[in-house]
């Protein structure tokens, strides 16, 4: 990698050239990355369309068009043809509507032909996502007619670890390894020895569900069937890993309340305009929501000046409350990511999470609680109100458990409300559950302890 950044400086083609010939392709994409406008430019058109296949496919969407207008029309002919399939529909799904019209035209027929097939299946699903270049015999085939067939699109198939079998209609019917092959005789008839294509998805259906499906069952590659059970082409274990991370990132994000399209671009790249635009809108909102809390003590104002000591405590029963919630949301989300869970589990969830709630409560509180009793008094002469520290240890402790235990439940049913009105479980949960944590959470410690504590 040196001695290309030393190439890039002194602009010497020929460096530049033999020193990106020994770099990875992703590493090239990643330096692509990071420099100004007029390096990107002296990179792409030094390697030619044939080095910088591999690397634009790679690139995050954003800069996939950019990079694509620095070769000449007859130089993206070559790059658009040497991308797998699914590659080039990813490069099509995210350029302009221009852009696509322009790289369009410059498809070969066999190539238009995949490429308008693809892009009837939208970005997300297991269809927007697989490929069609694959390995595929017919049932009716011996060993030999199938090996003959396969040594043919060896160079178009982008893995041959699976073989898939259909009838003379196209319908996925087996599987078969390489290997099988091999140490078969010439004359075995392939449905002797092919094995049933148990796994498979629908083109339709959620990447990350098919992604889920390649994990579960350890598949190398998974067969995409259309309704009518057609072999339509595969996600490879490295499109499950892809989909993976971008469903992982974009729901740590929406746990942070950060809405929008997640980027692909590395955090340093990332404009200040986009972090900006990507979680003003929640701030603003939540700080709006917050102005509940405030109105929650204006309301308890009196219980507070004869009590002024259970000020000391509010942030924890609050807090409390806030980290258990968040807590059994995290656990049911990912439950529901792995596929554990569904909305018809919501009663077995909430009985199994009041449960843990309840001893979560329990032990905090009585750990409270005798911190308050033992050793408060070490430290502070009195409550300064006409109660003692064991009342004041009694009202804290039922007052955080009944925190504890509802923030628990809570926190285990807003996913499980969300998916079942069709927003994304992530974002309403958290932001969600932080304010109504806070708020429910001052309402449960003043009402317990105004009442243990005659304050009413």
């Amino acid at each position: 990698m040196g001695e290309l950044l030393r190439a890039l400086e002194a602009s010497d083609a020929s460096a530049l050239l033999a020193a990106a010939q020994d770099i990875h392709y992703a590493d090239l994409a990643a330096l692509y990355e990071n420099l100004d406008d007029e390096k990107r430019d002296l990179l792409v058109k030094t390697i030619g369309p044939e080095l910088a296949t591999d690397m634009v496919a790679e690139l995050p969407d954003t800069l996939i068009e950019d990079a694509l207008n620095h070769f000449k029309p007859a130089q993206l002919r070559v790059l658009l043809g040497n991308l797998s399939d699914d590659d080039r529909v990813d490069v099509f799904q995210v350029v302009s509507e221009e852009a696509q019209v322009r790289f369009f035209s410059l498809l070969g027929p066999r190539d238009k032909e995949l490429t308008r097939n693809l892009l009837k299946y939208e970005e997300d699903t297991a269809g927007g996502r697989m490929t069609t270049q694959i390995g595929r015999i017919t049932a009716d085939m011996t060993v030999k007619q199938a090996i003959t067939v396969l040594r043919r699109d060896r160079d178009d198939a982008e893995t041959l670890a699976r073989i898939f079998v259909v009838d003379i209609q196209g319908r996925l019917v087996g599987k078969i390894r390489l290997r099988d092959l091999a140490f078969s005789t010439w004359d075995t008839p392939i449905g002797d020895i092919m094995d049933e294509a148990d796994e498979y998805v629908l083109a339709t259906a959620d990447q990350e569900e098919a992604a889920r499906t390649l994990s579960k069952y350890d598949l190398v590659v998974l067969p995409v069937v259309d309704e009518f059970h057609h072999l339509l082409g595969v996600l490879t274990y490295d499109d499950a890993l892809e989909i993976l991370q971008e469903e992982s990132t974009e729901d740590i994000e929406k746990l942070a309340a950060i809405s929008g399209e997640q980027s692909e671009i590395s955090y340093l790249n990332t404009s200040v305009k986009l972090h900006y635009r990507r979680r003003v809108g929640w701030l603003i909102g939540l700080a709006f929501i917050s102005i509940a809390s405030g109105y929650v003590m204006f309301r308890f104002s009196e219980t507070l000046e004869k009590a002024f000591v259970l000020s000391l405590f509010l942030p924890m029963v609050v807090a409390a409350g806030g980290n258990s919630g968040g807590q059994a949301a995290t656990m049911v989300i990912r439950a529901m990511a792995l596929g554990e869970i569904s909305a018809g589990n919501a009663m077995r969830i909430a009985w199994k999470e009041a449960r843990t709630g309840l001893f979560l409560g329990l032990s905090l509180g009585v750990a409270i609680a005798a911190f308050i009793a033992l050793l408060l008094p070490q430290l502070q002469q009195g409550t300064g109100a006409a109660f003692d520290f064991p009342h004041l240890a009694a009202a804290v402790a039922v007052a955080i458990t009944v925190q504890v235990l509802s923030a628990t439940v809570l926190g285990a049913l807003l996913p499980i409300c969300a998916r079942a009105i069709n927003l994304d479980p992530a974002v309403v949960s958290s932001p969600s559950l932080a304010s109504t944590v806070d708020v429910s959470g001052m309402l449960i410690y003043f009402t317990v302890a105004g009442s243990i504590l005659n304050l009413h």
